[in-house]
């Protein structure tokens, strides 16, 4: 019958979307600088993967475009990056409140540093050993093992209040 509450679980959130419930723990279990680092460690993963597909699309010819170029010199991706942690540097000097700590720049943050991360053989020995076999596999494995990590204990509680959140969802469903 609508309106009637009496078979709401106790806390009264039943109709609430999953997506809101989330929301608010995220809200209530972290701060603003947990949130920022949060941001940090999923732009990091995210953007790594992304970078990792796209050079593999366009070694393997299955992307439409092609390496970025400028003045026939190939612009490798670390470049961005250092441009990103250059701008990330400065919000840092000049250390306006809105900007510090604000989860945008710990994002901003995460895919420069990634971007110079993937390319870090490369600028190891100044060579281009991006696609070398030694150590790709590793590198690839132990970044991504990183970024996954990071993200997590950068905030554990707000990801144990989020598997809870879940599971009693979960198991709502499955009874009603």
């Amino acid at each position: 019958m609508p309106g009637a509450h009496a078979s709401r679980p106790s806390g009264g959130h039943r109709h609430t979307r999953l997506r809101d419930r989330w929301r608010r723990v995220l809200e209530e279990r972290t701060g603003p600088t947990q949130r920022s680092l949060m941001a940090a460690w999923l732009s990091f993963g995210c953007t790594f993967g992304t970078v990792r597909v796209i050079t593999h699309g366009i070694r393997g010819g299955w992307l439409p475009w092609g390496n970025v170029s400028a003045g026939g010199t190939h612009l490798h991706h670390y470049n961005l990056g250092i441009a990103t942690l250059a701008g990330v540097g400065l919000v840092a000097v000049r250390g306006d409140e809105v900007y510090v700590g604000h989860p945008g720049v710990g994002a901003l943050y995460g895919a420069g540093s990634a971007l110079i991360a993937d390319e870090f053989a490369l600028l190891l020995d100044l060579k281009d050993v991006y696609w070398a076999k030694q150590g790709r596999i590793s590198v690839d494995v132990s970044l991504g093992i990183l970024s996954a990590l990071g993200l997590y204990l950068t905030a554990a509680p707000f990801w144990h209040e989020i598997t809870k959140v879940t599971r009693d969802r979960v198991r709502h469903r499955l009874t009603a």
